[in-house]
Parts: C-alpha cells; structure tokens; sequence
C-alpha cells in the first residue's frame, strides 16, 4: 500500500482547480447577463414591404 504523509500536492491542486472554477463561473455569468463588458447593442429593424396589386383580368 501507498504510505500517505500528509505532504502531497493535493491541496493545492484542489485549491487551483476551484480557483480556475470560480473564475469561469464568474466570466459566464458576465457573459449571459449582458453586463460586465460595456457593450449595448440597440436593433431597430424596419420592413416595409411595397404594395402589390394583382394584375388586371384579361378580357375584361
């Protein structure tokens, strides 16, 4: 069996590897919410379709 004397590297490694979790967490939620970045989009879209009229009947 593996003697274990308490001096690994696991808890640093835990350490890191929350540390990297949190910091994506927060980056996402940045991300989603839309804040965070300064941007703000605005969209203003317009259709007009033109008039169409249908063609006359022939004959008449």
């Amino acid at each position: 069996m593996a003697e274990n004397s308490g001096n690994g590297g696991t808890p640093v490694l835990a350490f890191i590897v929350g540390g990297l979790l949190v910091v994506v967490a927060v980056i996402g939620f940045m991300m989603y919410s839309g804040g965070g970045f300064g941007q703000s989009k605005s969209v203003d879209i317009n259709i007009k379709a033109p008039d169409i009229s249908a063609p006359a009947a022939p004959g008449g």
